[in-house]
């Protein structure tokens, strides 16, 4: 077992004191956005002890510290642990498939694309299939919802706009009664240019003079995202996506071909090790429709929630459709609760209250608020012991045991 030290990306959609609160440490002056944990070379972590970046690591002895199954079948560690905290939304974005993802990232190295480039689509070879714990009420944004719905809304506005607007709105409709009706409909949107930001600002303007619409919920969201990023044409995106809200300890698990963004909340995330994002809107960031619009699924979709599996009164589970990760959550306020950890393969832990003892058969390491551990596969069985006093809260995840 190795303590860690982490990297924290201040990307301008975070709070700037969200995670140090919650880790328990000094506040910093710049947005602090994840906080990632693993080993994706791009911003790995790092061991306390020795400095050593955690991929170099695993790359010099990986049957002992990934195991020999998740080595065999991954060849690195599977998965990537961040803590998450959106004060703005996030861009609308969608990830693409393993086979995408190999296939792109090949095309772009062999054409020169040096791999830290802003253009470039694919970071890695591969795919990011995620999952969210909310740890505050956490909003989303996730799959498309039902196309009559997206039309009856769009009706209402009809009577309020120009001449110009009414006809791009009706072109929507239109689409959005196709035989492929949200894949139109996305396409449109972010193809049409300064007539879909002249409609977004309208729309927006429509729902603020008007206390009805604003009790809508969906509809005032657009009004929140508009504040941020006015006239974007993410902002009429968010109108054909499902709106989702967690409470804490509530989770939700995304695919790919999914479109999603995260728009506000603290919370625990856990993915494939990649880095593969494609954006649509509501960033300064790269953005590449064609792409997007080819890796979108465009088919309506509940929201994704993802129930979690009693495994103890401590003690909960949480399984998505993806076999390169899990998360277990274990919380208590009682002292000397002994929980086995339900780790396949190597593991990060993360510690977000209280403390707890890691115990293997060979080692014994103390962990606290903000500490976070990499446990190699050889030192399994962990179990976690809470400290005597306070309530206690740790995070683990690992591999799917198939």
């Amino acid at each position: 077992m190795f303590e860690l030290k982490n990297s924290i990306r201040d990307y301008h959609w975070g709070s700037k004191r969200d995670i140090t609160e919650l880790l328990g440490q000094p506040a910093r002056l710049s947005p602090q956005a994840e906080m990632w944990l693993g080993a994706h070379p791009g911003c790995p972590s790092m061991l306390v002890d020795t400095g050593q970046p955690l991929h170099e690591v695993i790359a010099a002895d990986p049957v002992n510290t990934l195991g020999e199954q998740v080595n065999e079948r991954y060849g690195r560690l599977p998965f990537l642990f961040k803590v998450l905290s959106a004060a703005q939304p996030l861009s609308i974005q969608v990830h693409p498939t393993l086979e995408q993802a190999r296939e792109r990232f090949a095309k772009e190295d062999a054409s020169g694309v040096p791999r830290d480039a802003a253009e470039r689509n694919y970071k890695d070879d591969n795919h990011k299939p995620e999952m969210l714990y909310a740890l505050t009420d956490f909003v989303a944004l996730s799959g498309f919802r039902v196309p009559e719905e997206i039309i009856a809304d769009l009706r209402l506005f009809l009577p309020r706009l120009s001449t110009t607007e009414t006809v791009l709105t009706e072109n929507l409709i239109a689409a959005l009664q196709s035989s492929d009706p949200l894949g139109r409909a996305l396409n449109l949107v972010l193809t049409s240019g300064t007539g879909i930001s002249d409609l977004v600002l309208t729309l927006c303007g429509t729902i603020t003079a008007d206390p009805v619409m604003q009790e809508n919920a969906q509809f005032a969201e657009l009004v929140r995202i508009n504040e941020i990023y006015p006239a974007d044409p993410g902002v009429l995106v968010a109108l054909l996506l499902n709106l989702v809200f967690l409470k804490p300890g509530e989770a939700i698990s995304l695919g790919a071909g999914n479109v999603h963004a995260y728009l506000r909340g603290l919370g625990i995330e856990v993915m494939a090790n990649s880095d593969n994002v494609l954006r649509g809107g509501l960033t300064s960031k790269h953005i590449d429709v064609p792409e997007l619009l080819e890796v979108t699924i465009a088919e309506p979709s509940a929201a994704p929630l993802l129930q979690g599996t009693a495994l103890s009164e401590h003690s909960q589970l949480f399984q998505p459709a993806f076999d390169e990760f899990q998360l277990q959550v274990v919380e208590t306020a009682e002292p000397q609760i002994r929980t086995e950890l339900q780790l396949h393969g190597a593991a990060l832990v993360l510690c977000t209250a209280g403390a707890f003892s890691l115990e293997t058969s060979s080692q014994t390491l103390q962990i606290s608020r903000g500490g976070s551990v990499f446990i190699a596969a050889h030192e399994l069985p962990v179990t976690a012991v809470s400290a005597a006093q306070g309530a206690a809260t740790l995070f683990a995840a690992s591999a799917q045991d198939k």
